[in-house]
């Protein structure tokens, strides 16, 4: 059985699964995908589902490969399950850039479910302001990360339409697809995302791109071609 994330927007794809597995009393659960909008629901219910009696609920969370600021509401979520049906709850495995968000978060990356259970005890008065000073510090380098976590987010829409274009195109792959756009943006000094554009609506309008795009893009598409021949 599986649960995914519902799509809001037509445009988007399916950005979490959750593969579940039931042995005798364990729950194993394996995320696969995004932690972002969406994801909350899609592990409700998947836990909705569950069959009574399970002893403890333990996820792998090492197909996880994005999140933002839902993968903290989701661990809450995780955290009030497990609280309310007396459980252990487990999320370990975290890799790549949702490990550094739990970093910035100030959670255990092993399982930041344990570091949510067991809060500290307050620290003592000599040390609070220091204490305050680096979770203050701490907090405002998370708020930087996720800001440009949403403007990715926002971004990935039209940059998947531009992959789709050079694709179909140039008949490459995704990942030299999307080598060709960075190395466009890169050598024209120009936004990925302004790249991206152009090339979508060059497409769809006939619109010839800015000559500096133009030009890099040109560039680009030669080093692929050097590359693959």
């Amino acid at each position: 059985m599986s649960s995914a994330a519902p799509s809001r927007l037509a445009e988007r794809p399916t950005t979490l699964v959750i593969e579940d597995r039931v042995d005798a009393e364990q729950a194993l659960l394996a995320p696969r995908g995004e932690l972002v909008h969406g994801c909350v629901d899609a592990l409700a219910g998947t836990l909705a589902a569950l069959p009574a009696g399970i002893g403890r609920v333990d996820l792998d969370m090492s197909g996880v490969v994005f999140m933002d600021t839902a993968g903290l509401q989701f661990l809450d979520l995780l955290g009030g399950y497990g609280h309310r049906h007396a459980v252990p709850v487990t999320a370990t495995n975290w890799k790549g850039q949702p490990l550094r968000i739990l970093e910035l978060a100030g959670l255990d990356t092993t399982d930041p479910l344990r570091s949510t259970a067991r809060r500290p005890a307050p620290e003592p008065k000599p040390a609070r302001s220091a204490v305050a000073a680096e979770r203050s510090e701490r907090l405002h380098v998370l708020q930087e990360e996720v800001a440009q976590l949403r403007q990715a987010i926002a971004s990935r829409p039209v940059i998947d339409q531009a992959r789709g274009v050079l694709m179909a195109l140039h008949g490459c792959t995704p990942d030299e697809a999307w080598q060709i756009l960075r190395e466009t943006s890169q050598l024209s000094n120009t936004k990925l995302r302004t790249v991206a554009a152009a090339v979508t609506e060059g497409a769809g309008t006939g619109r010839v791109p800015p000559a500096e795009v133009r030009a890099a893009l040109g560039r680009a598409l030669a080093r692929l071609g050097r590359r693959t021949g």
